[in-house]
């Protein structure tokens, strides 16, 4: 393979398409291309979660300065028809979401993720200063837009991202933020009514951020 093509092809894995021809909600069984694009990072050796139980869906989406793109999500199988319905609505209502490619784009590195604003769901890990894995390592959980709904320890104040500080308390969180999730949201509302449970209704913990189900 030329130098040209295999350049044309990293540019391709490493950004969000722009939809020009319609809206796209689809879910597959893994790819290959896919499947091998996760091995040794969102699906790291020992991962024991089977590839059958995984669906690779591309969704349309609508940034912060009202472009639409083609994003990418790994789920479990479990919740792929929910996570259909719930971006199709909130595509449909012109919701903005900042960012939607695969953890794997930042080396399955959360932290990393997060900062971006990037929207995901499966990545094989543990919750952070736990040795338990998260709802994340089955494909069960999806985090949206989650520099601006960071995840908030109450007891000790630590912010995740910590470049989500802004948007983490007191009156910012009262503040009227494109993508702020709260229980008047639609992104909320969307969640709850499948059946997903909201981290941002945790008591010592608020992940605002974090749906699951």
């Amino acid at each position: 393979m030329g130098c040209c093509l295999r350049y044309l092809l990293l540019l391709m894995l490493s950004f969000p398409a722009v939809v020009s021809n319609g809206q796209v909600f689809t879910s597959v069984e893994m790819p290959d291309s896919i499947w091998h694009r996760m091995q040794g990072r969102s699906y790291p050796q020992g991962c024991e979660v089977p590839r059958s139980d995984l669906r690779y869906l591309e969704l349309s989406y609508v940034d912060f300065e009202g472009h639409e793109h083609l994003g990418q999500m790994v789920c479990n199988r479990h919740i792929a028809d929910d996570l259909l319905y719930i971006f199709r609505r909130l595509y449909e209502a012109r919701y903005p979401i900042a960012s939607m490619r695969l953890i794997d784009d930042y080396g399955a590195d959360d932290a990393r993720s997060m900062a971006a604003n990037n929207t995901s769901c499966f990545c094989y890990r543990r919750v952070a200063g736990s040795t338990a894995l998260s709802k994340h390592s089955r494909g069960m959980a999806v985090d949206v837009n989650p520099l601006y709904n960071p995840c908030v320890y109450v007891r000790s104040g630590r912010v995740l991202p910590p470049e989500g500080r802004a948007y983490a308390h007191g009156r910012d969180r009262r503040k009227d933020i494109p993508g702020k999730i709260d229980a008047t949201d639609l992104c909320y509302r969307l969640f709850v009514s499948r059946g997903f449970r909201w981290g941002g209704s945790w008591r010592s913990l608020k992940d605002y951020q974090h749906f699951e189900k």
